[in-house]
């Protein structure tokens, strides 16, 4: 049974007169009548309003694969139209039309919708509960949002694809191979092996092999940012700690801008179960907690560009300009380090040859069903790691851990225990891997180790490499602005506020920090310590233009 069967009320509430006369307050506009079949907002329109409806009957569909759409809902009165897209005037998901008998209808744009969102905190907590339920049932339901044709398991369909599921974005992938509507799309348009693989976005604009930018740019996720506008806020990272940042600065009526070069979520939005975070005693996967912290800082107004690529900071005094690759520089009072670390790429002869297709930094569950029923090894003893294997042991046959020192030393005791419970975990102490080994296709077939005190040596066959081996600092953008230690993590403290740089009005936070403790709660705890200091800097600095 599916989310839409199991939580239709939930998804698709209906107002009371009551409510509804609450949420007028904050409509954008007056009532609208529309006639049957009229448009009230298309799939892939930016800015388009939710509607509440108030007579009458609006139908709302998806697309459904390549060429066909499918009704997902009718809503009638006292009910909302839209999902967590319209919170940031983003491209719509699904498309609006008025019913068989037409219908009259509220309109509450973005910046209104996020009004009620607050001004009303029961009506707003029944519309955001609505908003992504329905993003998630989207998700599960398949079909719906973009569409990507190319080679199953290619390193350029998983990148693709890993990029738009860690943004909570629904995906499709046809196999250009095996499926007859895919092959016979890129045949009539004439694709090339080299162009693929082919993306229809849900606007039904295709991309050729698109990056990742470009894949944002077409679903609508890269908000359209104004040149001149001055921020009270940049934070660079949209993990852990650059969420909670965004959060309790646009919570506090701060203007806040968060960029990230990558995916929301930093590392901890790879994690597969966060067991030990306050609040959540069954776990939570790091995407659900990010995705939930990404989805508080759009309702309080923050804007999000993801992927923008951060070049560098300048040092100049007063006003901050933070140089982005493709985009005019950002502007802002002040600026948050939150840049987290890049995954640590071992020494190993053949690693970058499977790198993105059968070696991964991250186990998501794209990772799993691609090795489920296979051979595994995971090298790292942290305890994303644990997490890590937890999580991949009950889909693969076998799971070899290679460690260099007791997990003890690394890995909180709950995590071992679980380990130690599961019979296909086999833990190599003490080991390192030094090659891995191709099969005649090109696939990673084995790996070989070395015991690190005896100098021992053997070999491993498996199907896919899990890397788990810790993180070096991601700021050399902000390094020729602020000082940093001898690993390059970025030194606070020097003056009177514990989270600021040696560059007044800049502040690191997160793992990027010296000295951090590298836990989620720790990064979320930094990030809202930070928005008080900040505040502090803003009230003794000048408005600059």
């Amino acid at each position: 049974m599916s989310l839409i069967d199991t939580r239709r009320e939930q998804m698709f509430p209906t107002l009371t007169p009551a409510q509804v006369a609450s949420a007028r307050r904050f409509a954008s506009g007056p009532e609208k009548h529309f006639e049957p079949g009229d448009q009230l907002y298309a799939i892939g329109e930016r800015d388009s309003s939710s509607w509440l409806i108030l007579n009458g009957s609006t139908d709302i569909v998806r697309r459904d694969g390549l060429d066909h759409e499918v009704d997902l809902a009718s809503l009638g009165p006292g009910q909302f139209s839209g999902e967590v897209n319209q919170l940031a005037g983003r491209g719509s998901i699904a498309s609006g039309h008025a019913g068989p008998g037409g219908c009259t209808a509220l309109p509450f744009d973005a910046a209104h919708l996020r009004a009620l969102m607050i001004g009303s905190a029961e009506v707003g907590e029944i519309v955001m509960r609505a908003f992504i339920l329905r993003r998630v049932g989207l998700i599960e339901e398949g079909g719906a949002g973009t569409v990507i044709v190319g080679h199953a398991g290619g390193l350029a369909v998983l990148r693709l694809q890993g990029f738009l599921t860690r943004s909570g974005y629904p995906n499709l992938v046809i196999d250009s191979a095996e499926d007859e509507q895919g092959r016979e799309l890129i045949e009539r348009l004439g694709v090339t092996d080299s162009e693929l693989p082919l993306v229809v976005c849900p606007s039904g604009a295709m991309l050729r092999n698109p990056t990742e930018a470009e894949l944002a740019v077409c679903i609508g996720l890269m908000p359209e940012l104004d040149p001149a506008k001055v921020y009270d806020v940049a934070i660079v990272g949209a993990g852990p700690a650059g969420l909670a940042a965004a959060v309790y600065a646009a919570s506090e009526g701060l203007s806040t801008i968060v960029l990230d070069g990558k995916v929301m979520g930093g590392q901890a939005g790879a994690s597969a179960r966060i067991e030990n975070y306050l609040g959540f005693p069954t776990g939570i996967s790091g995407q659900a907690l990010t995705g939930r912290a990404f989805n508080q800082a759009i309702k309080f107004g923050a804007e999000v560009a993801i992927p923008l690529q951060v070049d560098h900071l300048s040092c100049d005094g007063g006003i901050k300009a933070i140089a982005v690759t493709g985009a005019a520089p950002i502007k802002s009072r002040t600026v948050v380090i939150a840049s987290g670390a890049r995954y640590r790429r071992p020494a190993m002869a053949g690693l970058e040859a499977h790198e993105g297709t059968s070696v991964s930094y991250w186990a998501s569950p794209i990772e799993a069903r691609l090795c489920a029923g296979e051979t595994v090894a995971l090298v790292g003893g942290g305890n994303s790691a644990g997490q890590a294997v937890v999580y991949l042991a009950d889909k693969v046959r076998k799971l070899d851990l290679i460690v260099r020192r007791p997990l003890a030393d690394t890995m909180s005791k709950y995590l071992i225990e679980r380990i130690s419970s599961l019979d296909n975990v086999e833990c190599h102490v003490g080991a390192e891997v030094t090659a891995l080994d191709s099969d005649e296709g090109g696939a990673l077939s084995a790996l070989h180790w070395r015991k690190l005190a005896s100098g021992e040596t053997g070999i491993c066959g498996v199907s896919h490499l899990f890397l788990f081996i810790g993180a070096d600092p991601n700021a050399a953008w902000a390094a020729d602005c602020v000082e940093t230690d001898d690993k390059g993590f970025v030194t606070t403290g020097a003056g009177s506020l514990p989270l600021e740089t040696s560059l007044p009005g800049v502040f690191a936070i997160g793992d990027v920090r010296a000295g951090s403790t590298k836990r989620v709660a720790a990064a979320v705890g930094e990030g809202a310590s930070v928005v008080s200091q900040i505040h502090q800097v803003l009230a003794h600095t000048p408005l600059e233009k």
